[in-house]
């Protein structure tokens, strides 16, 4: 019986050519740590060619093209003068996150496709005016949830809409780390006219779009959030840089309660420090069956351990283990670049569209605004 259930989850995997005969033209904006991952695999890609980058630190966009060995490519001081004198097919943005919505604004205004790093932004506003600039512009802009490719994360989609939970009424999502505020490369993450949101936007945004592309994304109604920074604000957390705690001005842990179109409440929290190794597993129940997605030690983009649906088969409670599925070849990180390049080429839809993470960013912004008021807030979305 179990296989049989397990049969209705089998997909075939279908291999694309790349087609070569139109090169790519891509800028990268920002070129801190996370450009090297989209460079890397950017290299990887025949159809590709890397023309230009800009960053606002004098001097590190060429440092960044050096390393990677990228001759020719043009470097300029900010983003707008690379948009205003390069004729690009498309950009990474890799900026921190106070500025990713005016960069992506600004490119779609020059009809330059976007891969747009997480999280979205920041507010709810700035989201909205993303998409607004998307909408005028007529390009793909596609935001970098990779662990959407993730073949785990796609089988927790299939089996809620398969019917086997039943109607979904209730979720609990999170994820953390013991001790993981990221400072290796800097304060930019925990500066708040860098970062803007801490482990809210960092790894809540992953967390939150695992179950909610799940359930079909469903509209957010309230929110009442949580959040603070015990840890991020004592300087014995940093040993080599107590220094660090001053500028700290983010969160490191945040929790909600938040209800959703369709009747479902969502329970979810997170964390850049805490005293436990896991704010515990994934579990969405349904009226026929319940899903346990096993958590992660640090949020990595997929599941802890196999997933495991609880339900009754023949009047008897069972239940049924799904298999951990491998990931692809080149891995999650070149999925993510590759669909938005095939996107772009195709003329197709984005692999993570700004329709649905709206609704991300502002269940983000809503646990803010909601945590500051001390208080439920009702979540508004702007007309786009």
């Amino acid at each position: 019986m179990a296989t049989s259930i397990l049969d209705q989850f089998k997909e075939n995997q279908e291999v694309k050519t790349i087609d070569t005969t139109k090169k790519l033209k891509v800028g990268i904006i920002g070129t801190g740590w996370i450009a090297d991952a989209h460079i890397t695999e950017y290299k990887k890609m025949p159809d590709v060619e890397i023309v230009a980058g800009a960053d606002l630190i004098n001097g590190k966009a060429e440092a960044f093209f050096k390393k990677w060995e990228i001759e020719g490519a043009r470097c300029y001081p900010d983003h707008k003068s690379m948009l205003d004198a390069e004729d690009l097919d498309a950009v990474s943005i890799c900026t921190y996150n106070m500025t990713h919505a005016e960069c992506a604004v600004y490119a779609l205004g020059k009809g330059v496709n976007v891969l747009l790093e997480k999280p979205m932004c920041v507010t709810t506003e700035e989201a909205a005016e993303i998409c607004r600039a998307e909408k005028k512009s007529g390009k793909i802009i596609s935001i970098g949830f990779q662990p959407r490719l993730d073949p785990n994360m796609q089988m927790m989609k299939k089996i809620v809409e398969s019917g086997e939970l039943g109607k979904v009424y209730y979720i609990q999502t999170g994820g953390g780390r013991r001790r993981g505020i990221p400072t290796p490369f800097g304060t930019t993450f925990i500066e708040k006219e860098t970062g803007g949101i801490g482990a809210l936007g960092d790894i809540g945004c992953y967390s939150l779009d695992m179950v909610l592309n799940a359930v079909g994304y469903p509209k957010p109604l309230t929110v009442s959030g949580y959040k603070s920074a015990f840890f991020g604000t004592r300087p014995d957390y940093y040993p080599t840089h107590p220094e660090y705690a001053a500028k700290f001005g983010v969160d490191d842990f945040a929790a909600a309660f938040i209800r959703l179109e369709g009747d479902i409440i969502l329970d979810f929290r997170i964390a850049w420090a805490m005293n436990m190794d896991t704010p515990g597993d994934t579990i969405i129940l349904g009226t026929k069956g319940g899903l346990r997605i096993p958590s992660t030690e640090c949020w990595n983009g997929s599941v802890g351990g196999p997933m495991k649906i609880y339900h009754e088969v023949a009047g008897e409670q069972v239940e049924t283990e799904i298999p951990i599925l491998p990931p692809s070849k080149e891995g999650l990180f070149y999925d993510k670049i590759r669909s938005f390049l095939d996107a772009v080429k195709e003329n197709g839809a984005a692999p993570v569209p700004t329709s649905q993470i709206i609704y991300n960013q502002a269940i983000l912004d809503g646990i803010v605004k909601s945590a500051e008021q001390g208080r439920e807030i009702e979540i508004q979305i702007p007309e786009i």
